[in-house]
């Protein structure tokens, strides 16, 4: 449902991009930006309103 695409050339500047079937699309540029959108990415992947079921929750 989620994918996470990075590129990081040696020499170059890294770049990824976070999509989502739940219409997410978000892209970053450089080391920290990168970094913090793998961060990003991963938190989503918890939120994500396609992956939680907020019957199922409760009635755990």
């Amino acid at each position: 449902m989620a994918w996470l695409r990075i590129t990081a050339p040696r020499g170059a500047v890294p770049t990824a991009t976070s999509t989502c079937l739940c219409g997410r699309d978000r892209s970053a540029v450089g080391h920290g930006k990168v970094l913090a959108l793998i961060a990003d990415h991963t938190a989503h992947r918890d939120q994500c309103p396609l992956r939680t079921n907020p019957e199922g929750r409760a009635a755990a």
